[in-house]
């Protein structure tokens, strides 16, 4: 059995079916994200796993053992939340070391403790100083040594790096991914923000309206989306009509929509002599800059469609020009 296990699981508040039929496993040592749109239940399923949220049917197991009805004291679970919720009038130290009080955990392995889990968290030099000391960032490492400092069996994210701004949080990230892999603790990060999945994940559970849409590694999600809804959320894809696009290639393509990745759409000022493309002529109608890649926008009568190009010395083509556009065949997703 998985280390973590969600058999048809829901979840209603009231006439409200936020959580339907979900199946899920966690296996040990994964980092997890539960990736989604705004009220699809990648938070509920959080809190029901912790206890603070009671299931309306089926079953929870945590290493073999069903929690569906423990006390969330009794799980062994640590959580994160957006609102890192420190006591303010208590320095790093005692913060850290409010759950192993609580324990009754003699002071001697208690220092030692936090003294370590600060050293992970890379704040030793913070140990006296009081959240309001601190930055965000700061508060936060303080928030995640809090919750592991325990050794609990499941750590909990719930959104906790969504009010940080970008830079930090892209380090901060990076120091979870570390701190999860040095600890090997199972941990289960909720977000609704796909490049922090795509970063950070083993394996990502991508939810939609209450069921899980698909699941997989981060490139098998970007890649090899099976919906339209996954297309539409992972990857900048674009989402064109089979019938549209294929009458814009003068081609026949036998399926409903069509997925395409903005990278693999190549654009040329001359006819390109591929057999194994799809190809259509267009005309640039904007440009917008994504760092090192200028995503271009390509209409023609029947579609438009971006191309992600690297920005190298000089723009490759202008708004206004004329281009072939062509598409490996084989690359192209039909839903």
């Amino acid at each position: 059995m998985a280390y973590i296990r969600f058999e048809n699981l829901n979840k209603s508040f009231g006439d409200n079916h936020v959580l339907k039929d979900i199946n899920l496993d966690v296996e040990k040592g994964e980092l997890v994200t539960l990736l989604g749109p705004s009220g699809c239940g990648k938070s509920t399923l959080l809190r029901c796993l912790s206890g603070l949220e009671k299931v309306t049917s089926g079953k929870i197991y945590l290493d073999g053992e069903d929690i569906t009805d423990v006390d969330p004291r009794d799980r062994g679970i640590g959580m994160v939340f957006q609102q890192y919720s420190l006591f303010p009038n208590m320095s790093v130290k005692d913060n850290v070391a409010f759950g192993l009080k609580m324990k009754k955990v003699p002071k001697d392995e208690i220092d030692k403790k936090v003294k370590e889990m600060l050293e992970i968290v890379c704040l030793s030099d913070k140990i006296d100083q009081f959240p309001m000391q601190l930055s965000g960032g700061q508060q936060q490492r303080v928030a995640l040594a809090r919750a592991i400092v325990t050794e609990p069996k499941v750590l909990l994210l719930d959104e906790p790096l969504s009010a940080i701004d970008a830079l930090l949080r892209h380090n901060l990230q990076i120091e979870i991914r570390r701190i999860q892999k040095e600890l090997n603790i199972t941990t289960i990060f909720v977000t609704h923000d796909q490049d922090e999945a795509m970063v950070m994940s083993d394996t990502i559970h991508l939810f939609n309206a209450g069921h899980v849409e698909q699941s997989g590694s981060p490139v098998d999600l970007y890649v090899t989306p099976k919906t339209k809804f996954t297309a539409s959320f992972i990857g900048n894809y674009n989402l064109l009509s089979a019938k549209k696009f294929g009458n814009a290639c003068g081609e026949e393509i036998d399926c409903e929509d069509v997925a395409i990745r903005p990278e693999i759409v190549k654009l040329s000022k001359e006819p390109v002599d591929c057999n194994t493309c799809y190809q259509l002529k267009g005309k640039i109608t904007s440009y917008i800059s994504h760092g090192n890649v200028i995503r271009f926008r390509v209409e023609n009568e029947e579609i438009w469609l971006n191309s992600d190009i690297v920005f190298e010395r000089e723009l490759a083509f202008n708004e206004g020009d004329e281009v072939y556009v062509s598409v490996e065949k084989d690359l192209v997703i039909k839903l």
